[in-house]
């Protein structure tokens, strides 16, 4: 996908290290030209040392032919106006934007934000859990951020290789979905026997990745 990331301070930045890991084709706008330096010193992708809010800016990151824009710069003002400009002026599918003050979550929405996160925490674990959990690859986000699927491959020392399910019970706020073995998908049940190699598909709500990565031993 082409990503336009509007705000190259650490979140920014680790944001677009992460997607290009994941193949995906970021470009980042920032403003302060030193920070623009630092991400084109140290990432191999198009940086745009401009202002986020203006459709000149925008144009220049390939909003015209970008899938997805979000903004997470330190202005919830700034991370509104400019996913309202990539949605009028641009055929953008979707967009995201971080707010800082929680408050202003809900009016963000209702002015046509896609995806609005109002914890920086939370994307900063997710963008952790992506970069630093081996075996995990997030694959899509739920319910305005409130859950997200995960796959899980099973490393070949597995804990629970063999073991069914309900012998392992996942945490609560998580639930097997899928389970792919080679190239056969799996609709799970408590019977179902799971081996190392074996990739799951898990839902997770809220920050409970964690908790499944200790249950099961990752």
């Amino acid at each position: 996908m082409n990503i336009v990331i509007v705000g190259g301070g650490k979140l920014g930045f680790y944001l677009a290290k992460t997607l290009l890991e994941h193949q995906h084709e970021p470009t980042v706008i920032e403003s302060d030209s030193a920070v623009c330096s630092e991400i084109l010193e140290t990432l191999d992708i198009p940086v745009v040392c401009g202002d986020g809010t203006t459709s000149e800016a925008l144009r220049a990151a390939g909003a015209d032919t970008a899938d997805v824009l979000v903004a997470v710069t330190g202005k919830d003002e700034q991370n509104l106006i400019t996913c309202q400009l990539a949605k009028m002026m641009f055929p953008i599918k979707r967009t995201a934007a971080k707010v800082n003050n929680p408050k202003n979550a809900d009016i963000m929405r209702k002015l046509g934000i896609d995806i609005v996160v109002s914890s920086t925490d939370a994307i900063a674990r997710m963008i952790e859990w992506e970069v630093d959990l081996s075996g995990f690859k997030h694959i899509a986000t739920l319910g305005q951020g409130e859950a997200n699927l995960h796959e899980i491959m099973l490393p070949n020392d597995f804990a629970y290789s063999g073991r069914k399910l309900s012998d392992i019970r996942p945490p609560e706020q998580s639930v097997i979905v899928a389970v792919e073995r080679r190239h056969e998908v799996i609709i799970p049940r408590g019977n179902t026997e799971i081996f190392a190699g074996d990739k799951l598909v898990v839902l997770v709500k809220g920050d409970g990745l964690e908790a499944v990565r200790k249950k099961l031993k990752l």
